[in-house]
Protein backbone atom coordinates (compact mmCIF):
# COMPACT_ATOMS: atom_id res chain seq x y z
CA UNK A 1 0.00 0.00 0.00
CA UNK A 2 1.74 2.47 -1.58
CA UNK A 3 1.52 6.76 0.42
CA UNK A 4 0.55 8.21 -3.08
CA UNK A 5 -1.98 5.96 -3.38
CA UNK A 6 -3.95 7.41 -0.88
CA UNK A 7 -5.80 10.70 0.13
CA UNK A 8 -7.80 12.54 2.15
CA UNK A 9 -11.63 14.22 1.71
CA UNK A 10 -12.69 16.87 3.87
CA UNK A 11 -16.28 16.55 3.44
CA UNK A 12 -18.35 19.70 4.96
CA UNK A 13 -21.79 19.05 5.05
CA UNK A 14 -23.99 21.92 6.34
CA UNK A 15 -27.73 21.88 5.63
CA UNK A 16 -27.05 24.35 3.60
CA UNK A 17 -24.87 23.27 1.08
CA UNK A 18 -22.30 19.94 1.09
CA UNK A 19 -18.27 20.68 0.15
CA UNK A 20 -15.49 17.68 -0.34
CA UNK A 21 -12.22 19.00 -1.23
CA UNK A 22 -9.72 16.11 -1.87
CA UNK A 23 -5.72 16.11 -0.65
CA UNK A 24 -3.05 14.56 -0.74
CA UNK A 25 -2.12 12.93 2.42
CA UNK A 26 -0.35 16.29 3.86
CA UNK A 27 -3.30 17.93 3.31
CA UNK A 28 -1.64 20.86 1.94
CA UNK A 29 -2.03 20.03 -1.91
CA UNK A 30 -5.79 20.08 -3.36
CA UNK A 31 -6.24 17.05 -5.63
CA UNK A 32 -9.89 17.93 -6.64
CA UNK A 33 -12.51 19.66 -5.20
CA UNK A 34 -16.82 20.10 -5.33
CA UNK A 35 -19.19 21.67 -3.87
CA UNK A 36 -23.06 21.87 -4.20
CA UNK A 37 -23.76 24.77 -6.50
CA UNK A 38 -20.99 22.90 -8.96
CA UNK A 39 -23.73 20.60 -9.88
CA UNK A 40 -27.60 22.06 -8.62
CA UNK A 41 -29.30 24.84 -10.27
CA UNK A 42 -31.66 25.42 -7.72
CA UNK A 43 -29.97 26.72 -4.56
CA UNK A 44 -32.09 23.94 -2.15
CA UNK A 45 -30.65 21.23 -3.96
CA UNK A 46 -26.57 22.14 -3.01
CA UNK A 47 -27.26 19.88 0.44
CA UNK A 48 -29.07 17.00 -0.77
CA UNK A 49 -28.10 13.56 -1.10
CA UNK A 50 -28.42 13.20 -4.46
CA UNK A 51 -25.84 16.33 -5.28
CA UNK A 52 -23.71 14.90 -2.88
CA UNK A 53 -23.86 11.51 -4.62
CA UNK A 54 -23.30 13.02 -7.85
CA UNK A 55 -20.29 14.98 -6.12
CA UNK A 56 -18.21 11.67 -5.09
CA UNK A 57 -18.92 10.03 -8.23
CA UNK A 58 -17.10 12.84 -10.57
CA UNK A 59 -14.13 13.33 -7.89
CA UNK A 60 -13.93 9.73 -8.18
CA UNK A 61 -13.56 9.49 -11.63
CA UNK A 62 -10.76 12.01 -11.04
CA UNK A 63 -8.95 9.94 -8.56
CA UNK A 64 -9.13 6.82 -10.82
CA UNK A 65 -7.84 8.85 -13.18
CA UNK A 66 -4.77 10.13 -11.43
CA UNK A 67 -4.61 5.95 -10.37
CA UNK A 68 -5.77 6.94 -6.41
CA UNK A 69 -6.70 3.69 -4.72
CA UNK A 70 -8.06 4.74 -1.36
CA UNK A 71 -9.17 7.61 0.53
CA UNK A 72 -9.49 8.63 4.33
CA UNK A 73 -12.39 10.38 5.09
CA UNK A 74 -12.65 13.86 7.23
CA UNK A 75 -15.81 14.60 8.10
CA UNK A 76 -17.07 18.04 9.41
CA UNK A 77 -20.22 19.67 10.37
CA UNK A 78 -21.39 23.39 10.89
CA UNK A 79 -19.57 25.24 13.71
CA UNK A 80 -20.70 26.85 16.49
CA UNK A 81 -24.17 26.92 18.23
CA UNK A 82 -25.87 25.04 15.89
CA UNK A 83 -26.38 21.32 15.18
CA UNK A 84 -23.81 19.21 15.98
CA UNK A 85 -24.91 16.61 13.32
CA UNK A 86 -23.12 16.65 9.98
CA UNK A 87 -26.19 16.99 6.83
CA UNK A 88 -27.59 13.68 4.93
CA UNK A 89 -25.06 14.44 2.15
CA UNK A 90 -22.02 13.12 4.12
CA UNK A 91 -23.46 10.05 4.39
CA UNK A 92 -24.56 10.07 1.05
CA UNK A 93 -20.56 10.68 -0.57
CA UNK A 94 -19.17 8.47 1.47
CA UNK A 95 -21.55 5.47 -0.28
CA UNK A 96 -20.92 6.94 -3.65
CA UNK A 97 -17.28 6.68 -2.90
CA UNK A 98 -17.29 3.57 -2.13
CA UNK A 99 -19.55 1.96 -4.84
CA UNK A 100 -17.41 4.02 -7.30
CA UNK A 101 -15.02 1.51 -5.90
CA UNK A 102 -12.49 3.79 -3.69
CA UNK A 103 -11.26 2.06 -0.88
CA UNK A 104 -12.72 4.26 2.54
CA UNK A 105 -9.11 3.91 5.17
CA UNK A 106 -10.47 5.74 8.22
CA UNK A 107 -13.68 7.95 8.84
CA UNK A 108 -13.09 10.66 11.13
CA UNK A 109 -15.43 13.55 12.75
CA UNK A 110 -13.20 17.20 12.88
CA UNK A 111 -16.08 19.09 14.03
CA UNK A 112 -15.14 22.20 15.91
CA UNK A 113 -16.61 21.94 19.16
CA UNK A 114 -16.66 25.19 21.18
CA UNK A 115 -14.82 25.26 24.74
CA UNK A 116 -16.51 28.22 26.83
CA UNK A 117 -16.40 31.09 24.25
CA UNK A 118 -18.18 34.27 24.32
CA UNK A 119 -21.11 34.51 26.83
CA UNK A 120 -24.30 33.60 25.90
CA UNK A 121 -26.86 36.82 25.37
CA UNK A 122 -30.15 36.69 27.90
CA UNK A 123 -28.81 38.14 31.17
CA UNK A 124 -28.56 36.90 34.34
CA UNK A 125 -32.32 35.16 34.62
CA UNK A 126 -32.10 34.51 30.67
CA UNK A 127 -34.39 34.66 27.69
CA UNK A 128 -37.99 35.35 29.15
CA UNK A 129 -40.70 34.27 26.46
Amino acid sequence: MADNRWTIAHIYSSFNNTIITITDMTGAETIARASGGMIAKADRDESSPYTAMQMATQLADKLKEREIRGLHVKVKAAAGRKARTTAPGAQAAIRAFTRAGLRIGKIEDVTPIPHGGPKRSGGKRGRRV
